[in-house]
């Protein structure tokens, strides 16, 4: 796999439906860690914005959280409890730092891995809970979510880390 001198990997531009997909998500997890990379625990708790809480830490928390519902909850069906203890998603406790953030997000990576490792896009879970609860999505619907799910939320750790230490790009 060909990498950016950033060190993430370049997406695939042509072949297999599956392969690109995952090669996007790679490449879009590969971009949220290099948005933490080379910061202490007391710059990843910096917010961008007033009134705005979000910090990077705040979103490694919350994109654990997305990988286990998408993968665990809903394509392979699981009872799983929260990735974290309270405080959950964007809140930020004063014991977790970004290597526990950051160590139980890529767990839920490998574990969402595991569970789609040669599964079809056509193949789907359900969704359990809230206002879509009952709904049928494959595979394909779970990685395009996830793509977009990191797209945007990229575009913010691009703003927090330009605040926190001025690197633009990535």
């Amino acid at each position: 796999m060909d990498t950016l001198p950033d060190g993430r990997p370049v997406p695939r531009m042509t072949g297999d439906e599956r392969a690109m997909l995952d090669s996007w998500l790679d490449f879009h997890r590969a971009t949220l860690e290099l948005k933490c990379a080379g910061l202490d625990d007391e710059q990843v708790r910096l917010a961008a914005a007033a009134p705005s809480e979000l910090t990077l830490l705040g979103l490694v928390q919350h994109l654990a959280e997305v990988e286990r519902t998408w993968f665990q909850r809903v394509f392979a069906g699981l009872d799983v409890p929260p990735v974290f203890e309270e405080p959950t998603g964007y809140a930020l406790s004063p014991e977790r730092g970004l290597d526990e953030a950051l160590d139980a997000w890529r767990r839920e990576i490998a574990r969402g891995r595991e569970l789609t490792a040669g599964r079809s896009l056509e193949d789907a879970g359900r969704i359990a809970d809230g206002p879509m609860a009952g709904l049928e999505v494959s595979l394909r619907w779970v990685l395009i979510h996830l793509i977009e799910e990191y797209a945007r939320h990229n575009g913010h750790a691009d703003i927090l880390r330009e605040s926190i230490d001025g690197m633009t790009g990535a």
